[in-house]
C-alpha cells in the first residue's frame, strides 16, 4: 500500500514542526516528525546514540537508518490505530532528508503535495532555532555553530529532494509570515488537493 502523503518541506526552524503539528489535528491526517521520532528515543540505545552523535554535529542520521526508524513508527502507528493508512493523508516533516531517502520511498509514499516553506530572513531561522532549544531543550538547536552545520547540510543533502518530484505539486510558502498565515495558506492548497 502507499501512503497518501503530504511533504513538509524547509530549511531548519522554517516552521514545519509547527505546521505540521497543527494539520496533525485535523481529521483524518497524521503527522510525523522524523526528528521528533529520534528524540524520543532513549540516549543509550543504538539508534538514540547514533542520532546524538550525528545530530550534535549538525549532520544527517545514515539513511538506512532513519528509513528503518521511520517504518518502524509508521507499523506502530497503524497497529495502535492513530494512523489509518487507508484513511489518512500522511504528514511528513523531515523525510524524506536526501534524494537517496526519497528513492527508498517512491514506492511507499504516494505525494500529492510539497510545501516548501520558505524563510528569506536567516537571523530568524537562527532566533527560532535558539528558542526552541530553550523552549523544548533540543540540544541540536543551541549551539551556533551545529545550526550553521545543519543548515549546510540542509542545502547540500536536503533541497536537492525538491527535484526529484514534479514540480507541479510543489507549492511554496512564505514562511515569513506569522504561523496562523502559513497555515492559512497551506489549507488554500490543501482544500483543493
Amino acid at each position: 500500500m502507499r501512503y497518501r502523503t503530504i511533504l513538509l518541506f524547509g530549511a531548519p526552524g522554517a516552521g514545519k514542526g509547527t505546521q505540521g503539528k497543527i494539520l496533525g489535528t485535523i481529521p483524518n491526517y497524521f503527522h510525523c516528525a522524523c526528528g521528533d521520532v529520534f528524540r524520543s528515543l532513549k540516549a543509550d540505545s543504538p539508534i538514540g546514540r547514533d542520532f546524538l552523535e550525528y545530530s550534535s554535529r549538525g549532520q544527517l542520521v545514515p539513511d538506512a537508518t532513519t528509513i528503518e526508524l521511520w517504518h518502524d513508527f509508521i507499523h506502530g502507528s497503524t497497529e495502535a490505530g492513530r494512523f489509518r493508512p487507508d484513511q489518512d493523508t500522511l504528514v511528513l516533516d523531515g523525510i524524506p532528508r536526501s534524494v537517496p531517502q526519497a528513492e527508498i520511498l517512491k514506492d511507499t509514499l504516494d505525494v500529492i503535495a510539497i510545501f516548501y516553506l520558505r524563510c528569506s530572513n536567516q537571523d530568524a531561522l537562527i532566533q527560532r532555532l535558539q528558542r526552541r532549544a530553550l523552549k523544548e531543550n533540543r540540544l541540536d538547536d543551541a549551539n551556533l555553530d551545529v545550526i550553521r552545520q545543519r543548515q549546510a547540510t540542509y542545502e547540500r543533502e536536503t533541497e536537492p529532494v525538491l527535484g526529484f518530484y514534479q514540480k507541479k505539486i510543489e507549492h511554496r510558502i512564505n514562511s515569513d509570515q506569522p504561523p496562523h498565515k502559513v497555515l492559512f495558506d497551506l489549507l488554500k492548497h490543501i482544500v483543493k488537493s
